[in-house]
């Protein structure tokens, strides 16, 4: 695709933006995975199930300039734009998104600029998530820029909701009968009653096994 064309800037600018974009992808995904090395080590606990990450398409990324009624430039895309580069982590259970949500906040090379928690406050349609914009800064030559990236910390019922709700959405481009929204809605309770049970489920297996363990040596 000519990016020049669509974004009316030179091919070396929107080429240095995605530079910085990855590059801060790559920083924001490789300290995430050694966080969750050092959790393992020190915990014996393991709270990410595994991390995806993307860079939002040119076509994506001009189609929601177009939704905000924005221009379409480079300066608007920096400045309006906050989920070019995404990292979603995906938890086995609740707490451990809070848990990973706090180390994150207190690495020192990153900036924490919002939280959405969408948790305890879902959306109206019963998208589930917590989100975090931080910036991190990458050196190009011999300046520093700070580049967002968008963190998204699920549970796996709550990303395979997520996943099927975009697809069906899709599929009616943003207008699904209300009926089909209903029900999604109704499967978003049930998939926060099955995460809350496996909670439950995991502190009583924990608790049985120190027990047991308290028992053995007694």
């Amino acid at each position: 695709m000519d990016t020049s064309f669509i974004f009316n800037e030179d091919v070396e600018s929107w080429e240095t933006l995605m530079f910085l974009y990855n590059s801060a992808l790559k920083e924001v995904t490789t300290k995430l995975e050694i966080l969750n090395d050092e959790f393992k080590h020190v915990h014996k606990y393991d709270p990410i199930e595994y991390i995806k990450h993307r860079i939002k398409t040119p076509e994506s990324i001009v189609k929601k300039l177009k939704r905000h009624s924005l221009e379409i430039n480079v300066d608007n895309m920096i400045h309006h734009i906050n989920d070019i580069a995404g990292v979603r982590i995906i938890c086995s259970f609740t707490s451990d998104i809070y848990k990973i949500a706090e180390m994150i906040g207190k690495q020192n090379d990153l900036t924490v600029i919002s939280v959405k928690d969408y948790i305890r406050n879902p959306k109206p349609s019963g998208y589930q998530s917590f989100h975090m914009l931080v910036s991190v800064p990458i050196f190009i030559g011999e300046k520093v820029v700070d580049t967002k990236v968008e963190i998204q910390i699920r549970t796996i019922g709550m990303d395979f909701w997520a996943s099927l709700e975009h697809k069906i959405y899709y599929k009616f481009e943003g207008h699904a009968p209300a009926h089909i929204s209903r029900e999604l809605r109704d499967c978003a309770t049930i998939v926060s009653m099955m995460d809350a049970k496996m909670l439950q489920l995991n502190e009583e297996i924990i608790k049985a096994k120190k027990e047991q363990e308290e028992e053995k040596n007694s």
